[in-house]
């Protein structure tokens, strides 16, 4: 038996103490993070201020944040897991909007909070005040998300927020890298805007490429194990082939991801996107949520480092406090610029009229700038030999934790207060609905051309009967504030998962009594589990039953029915299908027709009055008769209005 060196001993050891920290850290996300969710608390403040206590406690690990290992390690699978959420058709209608933040507010924000800077800390340079405002302009993509999925606020501000957070890094980055290059030397305008035109074209052609190749090889790969093996390579891969040709590796990230997730539904088969979904989701929770721990185990080494700088309590409280407000409010004040210029020179007619953007929400967003690990990692960044270096990295932590205490905390109620719209659970279920129809029709059509007469009438109608209910469950989401107890979709839904409890349990005794092989069990539990999944709704979010459901109005005028101005006409009924009274049947919901005012059930109940009614008398278009909804649909059409 061979002995150890004892070198090698010292190499085991420390390998076990780096295992024992990670496991740490990921034990004290999750039960931060629990604990948070239960209590219905912000998870990155609760993990911010943990880490800042347990920082204090003797015996617990150093984690210094090395900032290579954030900017290379840690940001370009956060971005890539953000940017493969985001919508590219959204990205493209706001791609002026989140260029002007991204780009206009980072140049903007690094100027305005480097000449603070540079008025407030004694002997600092102004390119070091650029240098700090460079640091602090971006808004974190991890913080963003984190504080706008417990914020109800409309989702079109929501998907801006996540566009600047995606691309304002690269801005931030080159800016940090001209004003660190500017300190130790002279630079020229002409310098600056050739590093920004070779960040953004370098890291826009290295992402497509990455994008491309990724989605040609993943198309090829039938494995969702080896599919996802390579998603996990392809942010690094970007970042690293932007950073070669001298582009943004940040932007390269974003652009892939864009790129990726936009085309995985044609590229990826159902299962390999279910993978990766999952995987992804797992990857986000835990560097997300570790991000923001490791933010807080920084400020015992930060506040040793800054008890060396020579200056007083006082003097470092002004310095943070000063750099904290210039930092907020020079993006409230080109929010507001923005938002002023577009009205005065719609005014003036020099801009093309569009709908104004309120200017509440120029305040939510302006509001919504909270800082996170991209802000602390720029920091260390900065060369040792940086003038007040130590004080700059603090000026950086008290950004982040105070735009997520101060902006994170506030930014509900401020939500509230300013009366935004948040999202509507029944909109979205109505939208759910309409598409599912057209897509059922358009199933049923082909199954008319595919099928021939050697296929099992039986076979065929239950294909019919899957798809059919199918839409009917989506419709029967909507009327959630009629008198009606359970839908037929949610009868069927209850039943079938007791039913499924008890197949798995006796799949589990045939498992326990060795009556199967393993591989059989293992398959037949994917089943059931798949069917499960697919039974599970989300009911979380009730509907708003303080206004009124109605069609979006990207679908006004979607034809010339629901376009036509309808006459009031008295209903045939107060709260009954007469009908169905007549014939002895229930009905799920109740549809008024806008023509003659007879109302009837939907298709999802056992008449199908609604329907018969156009086909007997060819009005076309008729309108939810439930409590709270005015939304019409077109018989002739097709159409959701």
């Amino acid at each position: 038996m061979q002995v150890p060196s004892h070198d090698g001993i010292r190499v085991m050891i420390s390998a076990v103490d780096i295992a024992a920290e990670i496991v740490g850290l990921v034990v004290a996300v999750l039960a931060v993070t629990a604990v948070a969710r239960r209590l219905d608390w912000s998870a990155p403040l609760c993990l911010i201020v943990v880490g800042v206590v347990a920082s204090f406690v003797p015996g617990v690990p150093d984690y210094q944040l090395d900032p290579e290992v954030v900017l290379v390690g840690l940001l370009p699978p956060l971005l890539y897991s953000t940017a493969i959420q985001t919508s590219l058709v959204d990205f493209r209608r706001l791609r002026g909007p989140i260029a002007v933040l991204s780009v206009g507010l980072v140049l903007f924000t690094a100027a305005g909070v480097g000449v603070v800077a540079w008025l407030v800390i004694p002997g600092l340079p102004l390119a070091a005040g650029f240098a700090l405002g460079a640091i602090v302009a971006p808004p974190d993509a991890v913080a963003a998300t984190a504080v706008a999925r417990r914020v109800a606020m409309p989702r079109k501000m929501v998907r801006l927020l996540e566009g600047e957070s995606l691309f304002n890094d690269a801005a931030a980055l080159v800016a940090l890298s001209t004003s660190v290059a500017a300190i130790t030397g002279a630079i020229s305008l002409w310098n600056v805007g050739l590093d920004f035109v070779l960040a953004a074209v370098g890291g826009a052609v290295a992402g497509a490429v990455v994008g491309y190749v990724a989605s040609f090889v993943r198309l090829k790969l039938t494995e969702p194990v080896a599919d996802t093996a390579l998603s996990f390579a392809v942010p690094f891969a970007a970042y690293l082939l932007g950073e070669s040709v001298h582009g943004s590796g940040v932007l390269a990230v974003v652009i892939a991801g864009l790129m990726l997730g936009h085309r995985s539904p044609r590229v990826l088969s159902g299962s390999a996107r279910t993978a990766s979904r999952h995987n992804w989701q797992t990857v986000q929770y835990l560097l997300e949520n570790s991000v923001f721990l490791l933010i807080g185990l920084q400020l015992r080494r930060i506040l040793t480092e800054v008890g060396r700088s020579g200056l007083s309590v006082g003097m470092l409280t002004l310095i943070c406090a000063a750099v904290l407000a210039a930092t907020i409010v020079t993006r409230l004040v080109w929010l507001m610029g923005v938002a002023a210029e577009k009205r005065i020179l719609t005014r003036l007619g020099l801009r093309k009229k569009r709908k104004a953007w309120p200017w509440r929400y120029s305040v939510v967003i302006g509001w919504a700038g909270m800082r996170g690990v991209v802000t602390l990692a720029a920091a260390f960044v900065l060369q040792p030999g940086t003038p007040q270096r130590v004080v700059l990295v603090l000026c950086a932590f008290v950004v982040v934790a105070g735009t997520l205490i101060l902006q994170g905390t506030t930014l509900p109620m401020l939500v509230r207060r300013m009366g935004l719209p948040g999202p509507d659970p029944a909109q979205d279920a109505l939208q759910e609905a309409a598409l599912l129809h057209d897509m059922v029709r358009v199933a049923l059509v082909k199954l008319d051309e595919i099928s021939t007469d050697d296929d099992p009438p039986e076979v065929v109608q239950r294909l019919r009967d899957r798809l059919q209910g199918r839409t009917d469950a989506a419709w029967e989401q909507l009327g959630r504030q009629s008198a009606l107890v359970e839908t037929p979709s949610d009868a069927y839904r209850r039943l079938r998962l007791e039913l499924l409890a008890v197949e798995r349990e006796h799949c589990l005794k045939a498992r326990d009594n060795g009556m199967a092989d393993d591989v059989v069990l293992r398959r037949v539990l994917e089943r059931l589990d798949i069917e499960e999944s697919m039974l599970d709704r989300d009911d979380d979010e009730p509907a708003e039953t303080d206004r009124e459901l109605r069609a979006p109005a990207s679908l006004a005028g979607a034809c010339k029915h629901l376009a036509h101005e309808w006459k009031d006409v008295e209903p045939s009924s107060g709260d009954s299908c007469a009908a169905c009274v007549e014939e002895g049947l229930t009905w799920v919901h109740l549809r008024m027709c806008l023509k003659c005012g007879n109302v009837a059930c939907c298709d999802s109940s056992v008449g199908k009055h609604s329907d018969k009614h156009f086909r007997d008398t060819r009005h076309p278009v008729m309108r939810s008769y439930e409590p709270g909804e005015s939304w019409r649909w077109c018989f002739v059409d097709k159409q959701l209005g």
